[in-house]
């Protein structure tokens, strides 16, 4: 968990869509916030139950009085959504700042596909592509333009499609058509719901785009099915490469979880293997990875998420 906070207050705050409401932060004390780069999310800290929820930044990069964020109410939240919808202008909560693991990459070309709530970390994206020139598409998929958020903003921008499910078939997004197969020196970004992400990044790769030119985040964890492993379900050992001590992980418990249960000072935020804040290295074992947010290569150098993934081999030692 953050241990930096920083207490802010809302300045703003509008709903965007039935759903949809958007808030503009700033720092209590009237300083400025942290740069960040697009792509960027924060730790928002809420309620007296001190819940931490993760938003993306969907503001020009280059503001900083204030930070904007977009939060859906989700009838099924664990408690994050609703307490921040409640929130209204003139109310403290607390911030952490940003980090990143979606961020632009070094493109000629940048494909950005939205599907609801995704728009936040693209229309950053967007927005500093304008700034600086670079040649970039966003298609924006919704449901109607009454729950599209910021389409007001990006109707009658030239490098901006919308789609909407309610409207003629002919218009829907269509990756054959919208994205093509593979252009070098292109990069595809891709941001929303788990239905959307698996059916965008599952097309891509049928059209022939390799897994490094695709980049995604995801705000909820997508269900991931073990295979089978000696110690995975049952349980398995970790060590400390630090001070050689080992802590067994039942199979109802998370590496993290065995950790703060024994007093181990292990960063993390999302709990949910999407955020990339509790990232350590694996020493030796086999892991059992069940991450949302590792790329292929970093998960083959070593990295490991212990409050998601779990272990194939008996023994997992940790660079902890």
């Amino acid at each position: 968990m953050s241990s930096t906070w920083t207490d802010a207050v809302v300045v703003a705050r509008y709903e965007a869509t039935p759903r949809i409401a958007v808030f503009e932060l700033a720092r209590a004390d009237g300083d400025e916030l942290w740069e960040y780069e697009p792509g960027a999310h924060i730790d928002v800290q809420i309620g007296e139950a001190a819940l931490v929820r993760q938003y993306s930044l969907c503001g020009p990069p280059d503001t900083r009085k204030q930070y904007r964020i977009a939060v859906l109410g989700e009838a099924s939240s664990r408690g994050g959504s609703r307490t921040m919808h409640a929130l209204a202008e003139g109310d403290p909560l607390r911030i952490a700042a940003p980090r990143n693991r979606f961020g632009l990459t070094p493109a000629r070309r940048h494909l950005l596909l939205a599907g609801g709530i995704g728009i936040t970390p693209l229309l950053a994206m967007a927005q500093t592509l304008d700034a600086t020139g670079g040649d970039y598409h966003l298609h924006y998929c919704a449901r109607s333009r009454s729950e599209a958020a910021f389409a007001a903003e990006l109707e009658n921008h030239p490098r901006v499609t919308l789609h909407f499910d309610d409207r003629a078939p002919e218009q829907l997004l269509d990756l054959e058509r919208d994205l093509g197969e593979p252009a070098p020196g292109s990069a595809v970004y891709v941001c929303g719901p788990g239905g959307f992400m698996d059916y965008a990044l599952g097309r891509a790769a049928e059209l022939g785009w390799p897994a490094s030119a695709l980049h995604k985040e995801r705000f909820s964890a997508s269900p991931t099915t073990a295979e089978p492993g000696r110690g995975g379900a049952d349980g398995f050992t970790v060590r400390l490469t630090s001070t050689g001590a080992e802590y067994l992980v039942p199979g109802d418990q998370s590496v993290l979880d065995v950790m703060l249960a024994n007093g181990i000072e292990a960063p993390y935020s999302c709990g949910q293997g999407i955020c990339g804040e509790c990232i350590v290295r694996v020493r030796s074992g086999e892991p059992d990875h069940r991450d949302d947010v590792l790329t292929d290569e970093e998960r083959a150098e070593g990295l490991f998420t212990p409050c998601s993934s779990r272990s194939r081999s008996p023994i997992l030692e940790l660079e902890l």
